[in-house]
């Protein structure tokens, strides 16, 4: 039912084993839809035509390129064209603008307890007289700020509100923008995703499905801080049922998750707060002295403490922060989670394993994890000019542009808002780094083998010796023997490595590549960990320099690739790296060698998946490179 390419080659001579569904045949067709359907359930969707326009547009994803999407412009144009247009308003936006009044626990200062208000727009479809209809809605902190370029609430973010306003809301869907607390004409203090903007977030979704025009069902959406927020809706979960579905774009599931990792500290961290976003809520009008919250005024001491200690040290701040567990315990809706797994803003562990935890708890969840940055998956400028070769998104360009988003987003609304329609099936649509598209039910998948490297075995040193130092800009590097066949990575590689310190503290860097006979080398992954923390967890843990050996067990950031038959595996050890700080503990690090010092992979066979081919893009970016 699987084809192999026939030279294992695309059309940039690069190798990539890329499988297609055959359907030559009634028959074939037939047996095919039969067999993915037992696999992913609802994903067999019918097409019904008439002479006007395809309405009803359902289409399972390995036969979209077949389908006449649009694949030259600017971004993804739904197949589908519904039947309403925009309501007209008093304005020349065709919006409408409200505050939303909400209490507040007298503890979160600012406007506490009973003056805030969060500001948004709404945009409504021209229905019936008592047609209801279902809200998309977007919140973050960007609307009606100088820095960002939006002049009003009421005007539609070029970003992703006009695309949403001219393809999804003709089909019967209200859309919405709003601002989250202490930005824009919200007031309170900016609170960096606290309770006082988690408890507004949940007023709006509440006031957005309470009014009379709306059928009670909300959905969110959003990329970066605009998709955290979703998150933090979801936690209030099943005393809160009228946020039916989340589509989290590069989310936060928790915001000190998003700056360190295994204790140690992104370079941006220690100053998030108030440096970044703080000064969205000074504006230098009479509210500004409602940003004296407790949480504002502590927040630039949490960021220092966590980089100093890595964790809590003090309170609930990052507790308070954290989305993911509140959201398994108590969502009832559906989750559709967009990642990059090239983003080096939002990194993919946001996504890698949370698509897993979100289908253990029960809740209908799908993925589509592509190798571009901090992006939509539809914008062929920007994920030209944010992606790399080397390893950064580069080789899958420009196979990763998804020019049949907006439609799979019309579909997924369609059912769970409006309940129109099949149910969307619930798989994982992942990218390798070499472009290719395949389905998995989980993410990582459950059916990899795992294949282990050791450090002075199977990986020999080549250079280095085995000493980390503090800031240098060289380490010790071990690499494999050329691969005897292709091998298919995905999920979260780990190295777990002996070690003894010169003192309690020192950082370790892992940089895993890829590596041609010319050495010329690709970036596969990149791991991280200050060693305070060796074990994994948020505990501090100690031991007795240079005599105790503790083996630190790293975890590289989610990637899914493709090793080539002939390649090496390159892994290079540094006491930091790209975007990260020093180790607030300095320490030279001794690695030691051998069988419980070792590089784990799981890897997958592609002859057992179903891959697929998404709708050509025939951009000029994409011309150009084919």
């Amino acid at each position: 039912m699987k084809e192999l390419n026939q030279d294992g080659s695309d059309d940039h001579g690069r190798s990539m084993l890329e499988f297609n569904i055959v359907l030559s045949s009634t028959v074939a067709v037939s047996l095919v839809f039969l067999f993915v359907s037992a696999v992913y359930s609802g994903a067999i969707i019918e097409i019904v035509e008439d002479d006007d326009q395809l309405s009803a547009l359902r289409v399972p994803v390995w036969e979209r390129n077949t389908l006449p999407y649009q694949t030259d412009g600017e971004f993804g144009v739904a197949l589908e064209v519904g039947p309403y247009e925009l309501l007209p308003t008093e304005n020349e936006w065709s919006s409408t603008h409200h505050f939303v009044e909400y209490a507040l626990p007298i503890e979160e200062g600012g406007a506490a307890p009973d003056d805030a208000v969060i500001s948004l727009a709404v945009w409504r479809p021209n229905v019936p007289d008592g047609v209801q209809v279902p809200v998309i809605a977007e919140f973050g902190p960007y609307f009606q700020e100088a820095s960002v370029e939006t002049p009003s609430i009421e005007v539609p973010g070029t970003w992703l509100g006009q695309m949403i306003i001219d393809q999804i809301l003709p089909h019967g869907f209200a859309f919405a923008q709003v601002s989250v607390s202490g930005t824009g004409r919200s007031n309170h203090c900016m609170d960096l995703m606290g309770n006082a903007e988690q408890l507004g977030n949940d007023a709006a979704v509440r006031w957005l499905a309470e009014q009379n025009w709306s059928n009670g069902a909300v959905g969110m959406i959003g990329k970066s801080y605009d998709g955290s927020t979703p998150w933090q809706a979801a936690m209030f979960g099943a005393e809160h049922d009228y946020l039916k579905t989340i589509v989290p774009i590069s989310g936060l599931i928790g915001v000190k998750e998003l700056m360190w990792r295994n204790g140690s500290s992104e370079a941006r961290a220690p100053i998030m707060h108030n440096g970044v976003y703080g000064s969205y809520g000074l504006d230098g009008d009479e509210e500004d002295y409602q940003n004296l919250c407790p949480d504002y005024i502590i927040g630039p001491g949490t960021g220092v403490t966590a980089y100093m200690f890595g964790s809590e040290v003090a309170g609930d701040y990052w507790a308070e922060r954290y989305f993911l567990e509140r959201v398994l315990d108590n969502y009832q809706g559906s989750v559709y989670l967009i990642q990059g797994m090239h983003d080096w803003n939002v990194d993919p562990h946001m996504a890698v394993p949370t698509m897993n935890a979100l289908k253990d708890a029960g809740i209908d969840a799908k993925g589509l994890f592509g190798q571009w940055d901090h992006d939509y998956p539809d914008r062929p400028v920007q994920l030209d000019d944010r992606s790399d070769l080397g390893g950064r998104g580069g080789e899958a360009f420009p196979e990763m542009i998804r020019y049949d988003w907006m439609q799979d987003l019309l579909e997924w609304f369609d059912f769970y808002l409006r309940d129109v329609g099949e149910q969307p099936g619930l798989y994982i649509e992942i990218q390798s780094n070499q472009g290719s598209w395949r389905l998995e039910d989980r993410y990582p998948p459950s059916d990899t083998v795992e294949i282990t490297f050791d450090l002075g075995g199977s990986m020999e040193s080549v250079g280095g010796g085995t000493t980390v130092f503090p800031d240098a800009n060289t380490g010790p590097v071990w690499q494999s023997a050329p691969l005897s066949e292709t091998m298919y990575v995905a999920g979260t590689p780990r190295l777990h490595v002996d070690v003894t310190t010169a003192s309690v503290g020192g950082q370790l860097y892992a940089l895993l590549e890829e590596c041609d006979d010319s050495d010329n080398c690709i970036h596969i992954g990149h791991a991280i960990m200050d060693l305070r923390y060796h074990a994994g967890g948020d505990d501090i843990q100690s031991w007795t320099p240079v005599v105790e050996t503790i083996n630190a067990k790293m975890e590289f950031m989610p990637l899914d690739a493709e090793i080539l038959e002939g390649h090496t595996l390159r892994l290079s050890l540094l006491s930091t790296g790209e975007d990260y700080l020093p180790a607030s503990t300095s320490s030279v690090v001794f690695v030691q060698e051998g069988e419980s010092s070792t590089l784990q992979m799981d890897t997958f066979v592609p002859a057992d998946k179903i891959y697929f081919t998404p709708p050509e893009c025939l951009h000029e970016r994409c011309v150009s490179v084919e």
